[in-house]
């Protein structure tokens, strides 16, 4: 079904340009008024199957005209209907009774407007729809990372605690750092679309009576109703017990993954707009494309601040359902309907649109090797003091005479590079020292900066073959394609 033109959907004016700019065509309808409509016919339409099956006086040709009429939506109508009414939902059900004449007397039958504006809700988050996307679109960008790591799992590089020179690490070390949260936030994905339930057919308070005094005091029949429009809106189970609507701590747990993804994001770009000023590794820039208006030489991380920027809005929208739960009175209150309708729709679009974003950054990274040997190569030489000493006590030097010898030539090296701006020319003092005489053809060895990461290439590896390309087996048949993305 092709997403409605603005012709047809009178609130299409009203998007969010991170639909019509960046978002994903799936994404966008799934958010769009088509598609909210259309889902209300069809539980309108599940809800008459199932209560026909059960006994109602629901006629085949009733049933049939529903079913005729799923996408015929006049959105002017319907529009009009609600701005006389002020109802949403009363307004879409005298729409659809204008093209089932025939079914109008049934349509919503025993029904509560939170019946399809909560289970419609609850279908966004489940499959087939928005959730799985976001699973595939999150493993994909694994997928890419992980590619990255291995390609790059031996290659050392600087470390840094406090964004102060540390050990060295490898690149593909780091880039197992930011795959570990993203497979996190895989996994929290797939236990949030797994615990989602459907709200069911519960009735104005969660109590089930207006379909209790429809089937006469049958409450087996009641039960059976709330188990086979579950089932046919393709869900294993129901919320046992609501009130009127489902409990808004549902809404905090999806977004609760959403912004825990946002921080993941956040954390793996701002690394790589670091890296990207320590001239290590950029982003993919185009051979056109503009840095600066006025500094033609610049090549700013864009990409990378765009999802910062996005992710900062994603991880403060948990805050909505958190503060909308706190406050639902009872069995509901209407507080949380406007507010719902605005924060649910843009955390998944805008997760959306970081993931695809990302996809992209992790699909042409750019690693400069020798920058980043050279930055080894300033700070190497203090790292090595410890492999210098036991060096020499090898050879059968005085460890406390090594120690005061370094300390020495360290602090001068330091002077020069901290006062005169120079290189760091510890080695060459260590070489121009006769003292050192019985290590000096040792020195390179001693200085490979493979021998200072440590297990980090074999981290790599086995990280990858046990985690990481086990948890994307289900993905593999959607995880091709790249992805393109323009400024």
């Amino acid at each position: 079904m092709a997403t409605p033109g603005a012709e047809e959907d009178p609130l299409a004016r009203y998007r969010s340009p991170l639909v019509s700019r960046y978002a994903s065509a799936e994404m966008g309808f799934n958010f769009s008024e088509r598609k909210k409509f259309g889902t209300w016919r069809r539980l309108w339409l599940y809800l008459a199957q199932a209560e026909k099956s059960l006994g109602l006086p629901i006629t085949d040709e009733q049933i049939k005209e529903m079913e005729a009429n799923l996408d015929n939506i006049d959105f002017k109508m319907a529009a009009e209907e609600e701005k006389k009414l002020r109802h949403d939902v009363m307004a879409h059900v005298h729409t659809f009774a204008q093209c089932c004449p025939k079914a109008a007397a049934i349509i919503h039958l025993g029904a509560t407007s939170c019946y399809v504006g909560d289970n419609t809700v609850i279908s966004y988050f489940h499959f087939p729809t928005c959730r799985a996307e976001q699973d595939e679109d999150l493993a994909r960008v694994i997928s890419r990372l992980a590619d990255f790591a291995e390609t790059h799992a031996d290659l050392p590089t600087l470390g840094f605690t406090h964004y102060q020179p540390a050990q060295l690490t490898t690149v593909g070390k780091r880039c197992c750092l930011w795959i570990q949260d993203l497979c996190m936030d895989l996994q929290n994905l797939e236990r949030a679309r797994d615990d989602l339930r459907f709200r069911g057919v519960k009735g104005t308070t969660g109590t089930q009576a207006s379909f209790l005094q429809l089937f006469e005091g049958d409450h087996s029949k009641v039960e059976e109703l709330d188990r086979l429009v579950t089932a046919k809106a393709g869900f294993k189970r129901s919320y046992m017990v609501t009130g009127q609507t489902y409990s808004r701590k549902v809404d905090i747990e999806v977004l609760s993954v959403l912004a825990s993804l946002g921080a993941s994001v956040h954390k793996i770009c701002t690394d790589i707009r670091l890296l990207a000023n320590l001239k290590e590794i950029e982003e993919p820039f185009e051979k056109d494309q503009i840095g600066s208006s006025a500094m033609p030489y610049k090549r700013n991380p864009m990409r990378s601040e765009r999802c910062c920027s996005l992710a900062r809005h994603l991880m403060t929208l948990v805050l909505d359902p958190l503060q909308t739960a706190s406050v639902q009175w009872f069995e509901r209150t209407l507080d949380d309907s406007a507010n719902r309708r605005v924060c649910l729709a843009e955390a998944f679009l805008t997760a959306d649109i970081i993931l695809s974003t990302l996809q992209n950054i992790s699909e042409g990274l750019v690693v400069y090797p020798k920058v980043i040997d050279r930055r080894i190569r300033q700070e190497l030489p203090f790292m090595a003091t410890e492999n210098i000493i036991m060096a020499m006590v090898k050879a059968g030097g005085n460890r406390q005479d090594c120690h005061e010898k370094i300390r020495v030539l360290s602090q001068q090296a330091a002077a020069v590079v901290k006062q005169e701006g120079g290189d760091n020319d510890f080695i060459a003092r260590v070489r121009a020292d006769p003292y050192f005489s019985p290590i000096h053809n040792h020195l390179d060895n001693l200085l490979d900066p493979s021998s200072f990461t440590g297990r980090a290439p074999q981290q790599v590896a086995k990280f990858l073959k046990e985690e990481v390309r086990p948890a994307l087996i289900p993905y593999q048949s959607k995880m091709g394609g790249k992805m393109e993305l323009t400024l």
